[in-house]
């Protein structure tokens, strides 16, 4: 287990375990519109992934209050889609940054063809290297990747790259308050099989590092566990569509079923809440009031 560990190099490592597995296997499952690799928020109980994917980006983005002429921050670029949707629909400008190679190679090409060179710089960084001050910052199920021994350092970062009056909005994997500590020991499926060096954040344990060590005022913070088990059955049902695509890519029947375990298995865990999703907006002490129009 020490050997996930994510320092600089640990981190590349553990990263590349995982997402660099090819982009044609997340192709098979994610939506299309914007290949978002982490919870939907399904506005409607018919609404299709795409659709509720688009709706996710925009709540945060809205709850985040990104205006034209902001600078936006990303912190885990994934394969580009709310880096782009936010320089699309918000009119700001957006930097963002990935330590996959295969996100980064897909992301900028993506920013090539929608024209969006002007208005989004790509970065290859670990957060940790990371400078300026933004206006707004926003992260994306990226904390479950910083390790516990990091989380202080993540959220001291975060509140080091903010401006005095800005705003920074998490989406975070979390689980029981009350498990944290055992599931911090444990070497379970997840982190044998799936992400290495992952470890799951509790309310309690975001919430404190946040009181002691940033300047941060939590302003909101919105629950959409279930959300995310309706999206990871979506995905499993289009990967199971995709099987012959899946093999003819070269992966075989043990990767497969593994897969299937890791989807049904973090489904499972959303409807039964053992772990949860939620989004955090955060905000410096001298942030102006956003007003919210409700929960979602």
């Amino acid at each position: 287990y020490r050997f996930q560990r994510n320092s600089l190099s640990g981190s590349k490592r553990n990263i590349a375990a995982h997402y660099d597995i090819g982009n044609d296997l997340f192709a098979t499952f994610l939506d299309k519109r914007h290949w978002m690799y982490s919870s939907a928020v399904f506005p409607y109980p018919e609404a299709s992934l795409e659709e509720a994917s688009t709706y996710k980006l925009d709540i945060m983005l809205e709850k985040l209050d990104v205006q034209p002429g902001h600078h936006l921050l990303e912190i885990g670029t994934g394969w580009g889609g709310l880096a782009i949707h936010a320089a699309k629909t918000r009119g700001c400008c957006v930097t963002t940054t990935t330590i996959s190679e295969e996100q980064y190679a897909h992301t900028a090409q993506r920013i090539k063809e929608e024209g969006l060179e002007d208005r989004i710089t790509l970065l290859k960084q670990d957060y940790r290297q990371l400078s300026g001050r933004f206006d707004r910052l926003i992260s994306v199920e990226m904390i479950e990747a910083v390790g516990h021994q990091y989380l202080n350092t993540y959220l001291e970062k975060v509140d080091s790259l903010l401006t005095d009056d800005g705003q920074a909005m998490l989406q975070a994997i979390t689980i029981r308050d009350q498990r944290f500590e055992e599931a911090k020991r444990d070497m379970d499926f997840i982190k044998r099989y799936i992400f290495p060096g992952g470890f799951l954040p509790s309310h309690h344990a975001m919430l404190t590092s946040i009181m002691r060590k940033t300047s941060l005022n939590v302003v909101a913070l919105d629950e959409i566990g279930q959300h995310y088990a309706r999206t990871l059955r979506e995905w499993r049902h289009r990967f199971e569509a995709s099987l012959d695509q899946v093999r003819g890519q070269g992966y075989d029947e043990r990767f497969i079923r593994m897969w299937r375990y890791y989807l049904c298995y973090c489904e499972g865990g959303f409807i039964e809440r053992s772990i949860g999703t939620c989004h955090l907006l955060l905000a410096k002490p001298a942030a102006k009031p956003v007003p919210l129009t409700g929960a979602l």
